[in-house]
């Protein structure tokens, strides 16, 4: 692939991490620390503590999201892909999902569930 069609993929993906990166840090230390003093947030499962733990992996997910997204990326800029390369980069991002959201809320949340199916059924096919 042409310089001038690999390059603007690379930079797409460096701001992709970058933005990753920023919406994790930055959104953790000024918005959701903050929002979770409030009093008022929703109990739910008896308490506040399943909404907040639910907030903070789902914020977290969307930049794991762009990180497989930038992933992407470098697979298309670096070589010719292969739907298998893609593929796999697919399950990796999915399989990421489900341990945070697993992770994150103790599995109470059943999010990580449906991740895990895509995530193995991506890498099955891949």
């Amino acid at each position: 692939m042409a310089l001038f069609q690999t390059m603007p993929l690379l930079i797409a993906a460096s701001l992709l991490v970058a933005i990753a990166a920023a919406h994790s840090y930055l959104g953790e230390r000024y918005i959701l620390i903050r929002l979770f003093r409030r009093e008022d947030l929703p109990r739910l499962r008896g308490s506040d503590s399943f909404t907040k733990k639910t907030l903070r992996f789902a914020w977290h997910i969307t930049s794991v999201a762009w990180l497989g997204f930038a992933a992407i990326l470098v697979v298309l800029a670096r070589h010719s892909v292969q739907s298998s390369a893609v593929a796999r980069i697919v399950a990796a991002t999915f399989l990421v999902s489900a341990a945070v959201s697993g992770l994150g809320s103790k599995g109470r949340h059943y999010s990580w569930i449906v991740f895990l199916a895509i995530g193995l059924l991506a890498w099955f096919a891949s």
